[in-house]
């Protein structure tokens, strides 16, 4: 018969594991959307967004809510945003059952420009099981004095 820590380090681990799943799930999740994102296509986030996400970022004015006005942002600038490529830095997702928080450094590359930002997205899981955000804030990084 197992004893009590026998216990408590296996659902340690099966959490542990479970997190770990979550985390690669999310992450996959976003770099399909960013993907599209580089290509003019903000469908992807559109996709995994849920109907009552939230959105801040220093290009509008007040925080949007909702569906139709993340749309409304994304189809104003549709076929107008392209990277040459990307590098989401630093993932790091802090999950429960149900919310799960990603937060990356993002560097988007133009030419021989580099854009850089800070991103937090907060997924939630719905009722299918699937992970949607719910509320995204993309901010600029400071840039660096010289």
């Amino acid at each position: 018969m197992k004893n009590q820590d026998d216990i408590k380090a296996t659902v340690a681990t099966k959490a542990q594991k479970n997190e770990e799943e979550v985390a690669a799930h999310i992450i996959a999740m976003e770099k399909a959307a960013l993907d599209q994102w580089g290509n003019g296509n903000p469908d992807g986030f559109l996709d995994i967004s849920a109907p009552d996400v939230v959105y801040f970022d220093p290009f509008v004015e007040k925080r949007l809510d909702g569906i139709d006005e993340l749309r409304a942002l994304y189809d104003s600038i549709r076929g107008q945003v392209y990277m040459d490529r990307y590098e989401l830095l630093n993932p790091h997702v802090q999950a429960t059952d149900s919310m799960a928080v990603l937060t990356f450094n993002f560097e988007g590359y133009v030419n021989e420009t580099v854009h850089r930002w800070n991103c937090t997205e907060v997924y939630r899981r719905e009722e299918t099981g699937e992970w949607k955000i719910v509320q995204t804030h993309w901010s600029l990084v400071k840039p660096q004095l010289k």
